[in-house]
C-alpha cells in the first residue's frame, strides 16, 4: 500500500501550540527527531499515513482536522476583500487560501476586526442621520461603492431636472405621438438613426432588459417586460440619443467622483427623461390636480404602470407650477432599499423610512392592495403615506418573480388635496396616526413592539427583575 503524502505543517504547529508542547516533546511523543518535526512544520517534509495515525492516537484529534484545508474562513474573507476599502488589494484568491491554511487564527482575527469596522461604520451612519435631523452638518463618510455615491447624490437633491423637462417637452412636440408614443418613438428611431426595435424571447435575452446592437443597428427589448416597461426602455434609448447634452449636463452638475458613478447617474437620468416623455409635465400635473393625485386613474389615463405614475409624482416641482411635494421609497421583501427620491430631496432627516411599522413592509402579504396610513414621527412631524407592491419582469415557471413595494408620501398638511386622505377619517377631524420612527437605531420610542435594534443614544436598561415589551429596553 503506497503512502499518501500530506503537507500540513501549520496545522501540526497549531496542535502543538494548543497542547503547550515544545518541538522536542512532541517529537518524542511521535517517535521522530525534533529536526524532522521542524521540517514537517515548515512543510518541507510530508505527513505520512503512519504519522497521521500516530497524531490522531496520541493527541485525540480528528484526522479531518489535518487532511482538510483551513478554508472555513475563505468565503467571509472574500466578502471582506470585496469591500470598497479593500477591493483591488489582492490579485486573486490564492493568498487568501494560504492565509486560512497557514494562519487560521489570524484569519479569524481579521474577520473580527472587519466586523467591528462594519459595525462602527453602521453606527457612524446612524449617528450622522441623528445629527442631520438636529440640523448639524456631518462629514461621516467612508469608502463607498459608486452606486451608493450616485444614489446619495440623487437623494439629497430635488427629483426635478428642469433642463431635461424642457428637452422632453420639445421632443414630444416633435414626435406628435397622439395615443401611440411607442409607435412614434419607433418611427423616429428608424427615420433619424436607422434603428429598428425588436422584442426578443427570454431564451435569446436571458439576462438583459434592453440591448442595442451597433453592428445590426437594432434595439432589442426583452419579452419579460410588461408593455409599460417596454415603452420605458425604448423611451430611454431615444432620450439618450436626442437629449444627450441635457442629460450629460445634469450628470456633471452632480459632481460625482468616478466614471462608474457617472454611468449609473446617466442611466437614472435617462429613466427620468423616459418618464418625462411618457407623462409630459403640464398635462400630467393638470391630470393630478383634477383626479386628486389618484395614481390608479393617472396610470390608466397615461397608459403607464403604477410605479411609473407614482415615481412621476415626485418630479412635479417646476418653478411657478409645482404640484404636491411627494417623496417615494422602494424596498424588497428583505427591506433592501432600491430607490429613494423626493420632490425636495428625500426627507432622510425627518422621515428616515427604516421603521418596520410602515405599510411598505406589510403590503407584501396583500399584493396589489393599496395601504393608506397617517404616520407620526417622534418629533411630531406627520405624513400621509400609501404603499403598494410592484411587479418586476415576468419570470419563467421555475423562477421566483421579483416583487418590490413602493411607499409614496407627503406632509399630512396636503391631506385634503389627495384622494387617499379620505381613508384617514378618525373620530374627530384629526386622523388617527401610527407612531413610527426613522429607524430603530435612532428612535427613542419606549415599549415599541416592533423594535429590532437598541437605540445608539440610550443605554440599555437591563434588569433581571423586570422584562419590558421590547427585547431592547432602555433607561
Amino acid at each position: 500500500m503506497s503512502e499518501q503524502k500530506i503537507f500540513a505543517g501549520p496545522r501540526v504547529r497549531r496542535i502543538r501550540n494548543q497542547a503547550g508542547l515544545t518541538q522536542t516533546a512532541m517529537a518524542a511523543d511521535l517517535g521522530i527527531s525534533p529536526s524532522y518535526l521542524n521540517l514537517i512544520e515548515r512543510n518541507q517534509r510530508p505527513l505520512t499515513v503512519q504519522l497521521l495515525l500516530k497524531l490522531a492516537s496520541v493527541y485525540k484529534i480528528d484526522l479531518e482536522e489535518l487532511q482538510a484545508g483551513g478554508d472555513s474562513h475563505l468565503p467571509q474573507l472574500k466578502e471582506m476583500f470585496a469591500d470598497p476599502l479593500l477591493v483591488g488589494e489582492l490579485p486573486g484568491d490564492q493568498e487568501l487560501v494560504e492565509v486560512t491554511d497557514a494562519a487560521p487564527n489570524v484569519a479569524s482575527a481579521m474577520l473580527k476586526l472587519y466586523r467591528a469596522y462594519r459595525e462602527g461604520q453602521d453606527r457612524l451612519t446612524d449617528l450622522s442621520d441623528l445629527l442631520a435631523r438636529e440640523g448639524h452638518e456631518t462629514r461621516l463618510s467612508g469608502a463607498r461603492l459608486p452606486v451608493d455615491e450616485a444614489r446619495e447624490a440623487f437623494e439629497k437633491r430635488a427629483n426635478h431636472f428642469a433642463g431635461i423637462e424642457e428637452e422632453a417637452e420639445a421632443f414630444v412636440k416633435l414626435l406628435s405621438p397622439g395615443d401611440d408614443l411607442l409607435g412614434a418613438l419607433k418611427s423616429w428611431l428608424r427615420a433619424d438613426h436607422g434603428i429598428a426595435v425588436k422584442v426578443l424571447p427570454v431564451a435569446t435575452m436571458p439576462q438583459w432588459r434592453r440591448r442595442y446592437d451597433r453592428h445590426s443597428n437594432r434595439l432589442f427589448i426583452s419579452e419579460r417586460l410588461s408593455s409599460h416597461d417596454q415603452l420605458r426602455e425604448v423611451a430611454m434609448e431615444a432620450a439618450l440619443l436626442r437629449m444627450r447634452v441635457a442629460i450629460d449636463a445634469e450628470v456633471a452638475a452632480l459632481k460625482l467622483s468616478g466614471d462608474e458613478a457617472r454611468r449609473i447617474a446617466r442611466f437614472e437620468l435617462a429613466r427620468y427623461a423616459a418618464h418625462a416623455l411618457m407623462m409630459p409635465y403640464q398635462p400630467f400635473l393638470t391630470a393630478c390636480e383634477r383626479t386628486q393625485y389618484d395614481v390608479d386613474v393617472l396610470r390608466s389615463r397615461f397608459n403607464v404602470s403604477f410605479e411609473q405614475a407614482a415615481n412621476r409624482l415626485t418630479m412635479m416641482q417646476r418653478q411657478g407650477t409645482a404640484g404636491i411635494p411627494f417623496f417615494m421609497l422602494e424596498v424588497d421583501h428583505a427591506g433592501n432599499r432600491f430607490r429613494r427620491a423626493g420632490a425636495t430631496g428625500y426627507p432622510q432627516a425627518r422621515f428616515g423610512g427604516g421603521c418596520p411599522k410602515l405599510p411598505v413592509h406589510s403590503v407584501f402579504s396583500q399584493p396589489g392592495h393599496i395601504a393608506v396610513d397617517a404616520v407620526e414621527m417622534p418629533d411630531g412631524a406627520r405624513f400621509l403615506v400609501i404603499a403598494r407592491t410592484l411587479e418586476g419582469p415576468q419570470g419563467a415557471f421555475h423562477e421566483r418573480p421579483r416583487r418590490t413595494a413602493m411607499l409614496l408620501g407627503c406632509d399630512i398638511a396636503h391631506r385634503d388635496r389627495v384622494i387617499y386622505g379620505t381613508a384617514l377619517a378618525g373620530p374627530t377631524d384629526e386622523p388617527v396616526t401610527v407612531p413610527v420612527g426613522p429607524a430603530c437605531r435612532v428612535c427613542e420610542r419606549a415599549g415599541c413592539l416592533a423594535r429590532a435594534e437598541p437605540p445608539i443614544t440610550r443605554p440599555l436598561g437591563l434588569d433581571e427583575m423586570v422584562t419590558g415589551l421590547s427585547a431592547f429596553d432602555f433607561g
